[in-house]
């Protein structure tokens, strides 16, 4: 075996023949394989994959030993190391610099859960392994900071550069900043649409985010000045759109799906998740009961040609997790896996956006 005069022209040929399922191109061209070494009777490099929270980082994988049978050599032994570099489509820009990707959660209506799932979308891209940081951009009701335990919290201000700048609150390993941190809860502020614009803007240009992955930001319910600030202040990667099964949320999930498919606005739409879609007693893991109705998300999805990303179902414990301040995703069960598998759709979603759309810019909005 070790006789055998391998060389690295024969493993990037054979890698050559092994295609990302989602881009559609081999690794090579993707530029994907990093730091081909070889040994006796072994060869060792690493993947680069677009996202820690790849869903087919083993299929990836098992290609790559089988294309190195295949092509070079049946008994060589492969040694594959997977690491990830989360691809980016922003134009940089003075704002949010280090930040690849910004994804707003949406929903058209209240009560569907948007923070909810904000709250266990990032933690779950945290668990993968991401840097991930949270916009509470709902001014008037703030609920991440209660979701993730940190209401009495307040961001700290520290000179950057020479300019003062906001911290944003870190609690479980992600970076947040909403407007509960900043105003009293027994004292709530009548924010006019100006205000509330001047708030976002703050927590885009006055807080020290750092390097990022992902950052999510949950946005109020409806379509509001919020989500117009939104898209002009910065470019923003893709729009997650949150229902639940119900003909009256789904209508209005419909309305800020198309809000973000304005032409002049023109931000994809990245997927649907639908939230509450079926209840789960959680002694009876396996038993569905679809209390709001059935397949209103993947209709939905279906309709508007975008992806469904998830049916998160209704347990006892999801309740019970945001009233304790911890993501819910963070403890074992049907609701974590659940999350978990929205958050892999999610990651794989923004890596296709990135390949094949053109890179976001900011909004010009004409009024």
């Amino acid at each position: 075996m070790g006789d055998l005069k391998i060389k690295k022209e024969d493993i990037i040929r054979a890698l050559s023949t092994v295609q990302e399922p989602d881009l559609k191109k081999d690794l090579i061209t993707l530029n994907m394989i990093k730091d081909i070494e070889l040994g006796v009777g072994e060869v060792r490099f690493t993947v680069v994959l677009t996202t820690p929270a790849c869903p087919l980082k083993e299929k990836i994988r098992k290609d790559c030993v089988d294309a190195i049978h295949t092509h070079v050599e049946p008994d060589l032994s492969v040694v594959v190391n997977m690491t990830a570099d989360v691809t980016s489509s922003r134009m940089g820009g003075t704002l949010l610099p280090d930040v690849k990707n910004i994804i707003a959660i949406s929903s058209g209506k209240g009560g569907v859960g948007k923070s909810t799932v904000t709250a266990n979308l990032a933690m779950a891209l945290k668990q993968s392994g991401a840097k991930v940081g949270i916009i509470d951009a709902d001014i008037s009701g703030p609920s991440i900071p209660v979701m993730f335990g940190a209401e009495d919290m307040q961001p700290m201000v520290h000179q950057v550069d020479g300019k003062n700048m906001i911290q944003p609150i870190m609690q479980y390993g992600i970076k947040m900043i909403s407007m509960g941190f900043l105003a009293p809860q027994d004292n709530p502020v009548p924010w006019r649409g100006p205000m509330a614009t001047q708030a976002l803007r703050q927590f885009f240009s006055d807080t020290h985010w750092g390097e990022l992955d992902y950052l999510l930001i949950d946005l109020p319910p409806g379509t509001s000045d919020i989500h117009l600030s939104l898209v002009q202040l910065v470019p923003v990667t893709g729009a997650v759109i949150v229902t639940t099964p119900q003909k009256v949320a789904l209508a209005d999930a419909t309305k800020g799906l198309m809000f973000f498919r304005q032409s002049q606005i023109n931000v994809p739409v990245l997927g649907v998740i639908e939230n509450m879609a079926y209840f789960t007693p959680e002694e009876l893991p396996d038993n569905k009961y679809y209390i709001f109705g059935k397949d209103g998300g993947k209709n939905l999805a279906t309709k508007f040609e975008t992806e469904l990303l998830g049916e998160i179902p209704i347990v006892q414990g999801i309740r019970e997790a945001g009233d304790a301040g911890r993501p819910a995703v963070m403890d074992e069960g049907v609701i974590a896996t659940a999350f978990r598998e929205s958050a892999n759709l999610l990651a794989q979603q923004v890596a296709i956006r990135n390949a094949n759309k053109a890179k976001t810019q900011p909004v010009q909005v004409r009024v």
